[in-house]
């Protein structure tokens, strides 16, 4: 028995359109997920959709069940959360999270059917890739009881960064935005917020997340003396000027990337991916996380609307509900 489904693929330079597929018989060790809700990533997504992953990361920036190759046409794409309705008898009707492309009904390997806690409602799961990401961050930073921690960039990440800062005791953190509508929201959060001239001074760790060289620029000014800057932006093929002049040498600062694709080095013997994506989701139990959802579309109409969503700087989580 195969099954049909709908799934988003960018054919060209921002040009989504939804294709009818089959998707065969299960595999052994697969599930089958039919889905209720996702979410767009959009600063990654808007790199993708305009065709802008170098060639150089073609490989490496490959979601995981990622169909089609960059730069076009793909089929891109790592939240979902639906209910398994084939596979092992004991898994049925499991409400779960998949690193999967915006599809309506999939085929995934079992073990990346991650089970959703029953504490988080699956319209808030669609966060968790974006938590883990966060997570990775927080580690990267080595956030320590009672730091100074700056984020610079209210984004989707940059925001669940600063939750997570905001809940090590004793830390003072500060998210810095460009958009002053952004603070009702930090606030929610638990932290405090700023405007870039406002920006907090002699930082203990500092974390990048506007991609743009103007809040890199701020994140070094907000550093303080031997402090380590995370550099969570990716600016796909744009070249970025950064401002090593000035005290950036005499305050012997550090400027570390970080990404999800790997968990850290002092971690990594003992944290699997799949354990830190557990971990990611059941720290998505606070209510206070519903508000960086800023808008839903239903995916029959995601086409004529996912460039919009993409564009529009306003967007942290768009999710995207089936029905």
């Amino acid at each position: 028995m195969t099954t049909i489904c709908r799934a988003l693929w960018l054919e060209g330079p921002d040009r989504p359109g939804l294709r009818v597929e089959d998707l065969g018989a299960l595999a052994a060790g697969s599930v089958e997920i039919a889905s209720r809700f996702g979410a767009i990533s959009r600063g990654t997504e808007a790199l993708v959709a305009a065709g802008r992953v170098p060639g150089s990361e073609h490989e490496r920036m490959r979601a995981p069940l990622q169909a089609g190759d960059f730069p076009f046409p793909v089929k891109y794409g790592y939240s979902t959360v639906g209910e398994i309705v084939a596979g092992p008898p004991e898994r049925l009707g499991q409400t779960v999270f998949c690193l999967h492309p915006h599809q309506d009904r999939f085929h995934a390997p079992a073990a990346m059917a991650v089970p959703v806690p029953d504490d988080v409602p699956a319209e808030r799961a669609v966060l968790a890739a974006n938590m883990e990401t966060a997570l990775n961050v927080v580690w990267d930073a080595g956030i320590a009881p009672g730091d100074r921690v700056a984020i610079v960039g209210g984004g989707l990440v940059g925001l669940l960064v600063a939750w997570l800062a905001a809940r090590i005791p004793g830390t003072d953190t500060c998210l810095v935005d460009l958009n002053p509508e952004r603070a009702a929201t930090v606030q929610t959060l638990g932290c405090r917020f700023a405007s870039a001239a406002e920006a907090p001074a002699d930082c203990d760790v500092v974390v990048h997340a506007s991609a743009s060289a103007a809040g890199l620029a701020t994140a070094i000014e907000a550093a303080g003396f031997e402090a380590r800057i995370i550099e969570l932006s990716w600016y796909g093929d744009r070249p970025v000027s950064v401002p090593l002049g000035g005290a950036f040498h005499s305050r012997r600062l550090q400027i570390v990337a970080s990404q999800v694709g790997h968990v850290p080095p002092e971690r990594r013997a003992r944290w699997s991916l799949g354990r830190r994506m557990a971990a990611a989701l059941a720290l998505l139990a606070d209510p206070r996380l519903d508000c960086l959802v800023s808008g839903e579309t239903r995916f029959t109409e995601l086409p004529e609307r996912y460039g919009g969503i993409l564009a529009d700087p306003a967007t942290l989580c768009h999710r995207i509900r089936y029905d």
